[in-house]
């Protein structure tokens, strides 16, 4: 009993090193998955989990924490592409009923912004750029069903996107691991850099949109 209540308060799941200790690569296909394809998983370390898994797999087989690359990310990979098609059937399957129901201003307010968005950049660009900013990787699989974006063509540049993103991050997380030694002891300085750096695109189109509105 007391074993099982410290694993749950050891397990913090919107800590990288907490999730990758107490799961391994299995935390980061379920986190990925969970990111693009759940709603609720907008609040996941996606960015920060894969570049931490990479500096980890960079460490030494004795280190306290060390993880299988080629493991990482057949686990990013399965996570990110498996969670945007199930976000993208939900959209596809729950959105259309939802949108008929005239007491949801805000769902239609953004079905709206997600179609003018997708015409504006194109289908495929849009997919692939919003695999790299946090929250929108993970609304627009879903809107993509919604507005009936061809289940090909997002299928296709879903992959294009998930693989370049959680293969990329991960493999930079290991690229810059492999320089550093004992990077292990400079993990959370990395990961706060790593967090920051996620959201500066978040940033850049909130004022977008604050200077488009003006």
């Amino acid at each position: 009993m007391h074993l099982a209540s410290t694993s749950v308060e050891a397990l913090n799941a919107l800590d990288p090193r907490s999730l990758l200790s107490a799961l391994g690569a299995v935390g980061v296909f379920l986190i990925l998955f969970a990111e693009t394809g759940l709603l609720v998983g907008f609040f996941l370390p996606g960015d920060s989990l894969l570049f931490t898994a990479g500096l980890l797999c960079a460490t030494a087989a004795t280190a306290p924490l060390h993880l299988s690359l080629p493991a990482v990310l057949i686990a990013a990979a399965t996570g990110a592409l498996a969670g945007a098609q199930v976000g993208f059937w939900i959209g596809h399957r729950v959105g259309p009923p939802l949108l008929d129901r005239l007491d949801r201003p805000r769902l239609h307010d953004g079905v709206a912004r997600a179609r003018a968005a997708l015409d504006r950049y194109g289908a495929a660009k849009a997919i692939v750029l919003a695999r790299f900013i946090p929250v929108v990787r993970t609304v627009l699989n879903p809107l993509a069903g919604t507005v009936g974006v061809p289940a090909r063509t997002f299928t296709a540049w879903q992959i294009a996107g998930g693989l370049l993103w959680s293969i990329g991050v991960t493999l930079a997380g290991y690229a810059l691991g492999s320089r550093i030694p004992n990077v292990d002891r400079y993990l959370l300085p990395t990961v706060a850099a790593i967090v920051v750096v996620s959201l500066v695109p978040v940033a850049l189109e909130l004022l977008r949109s604050r200077a488009r509105s003006r």
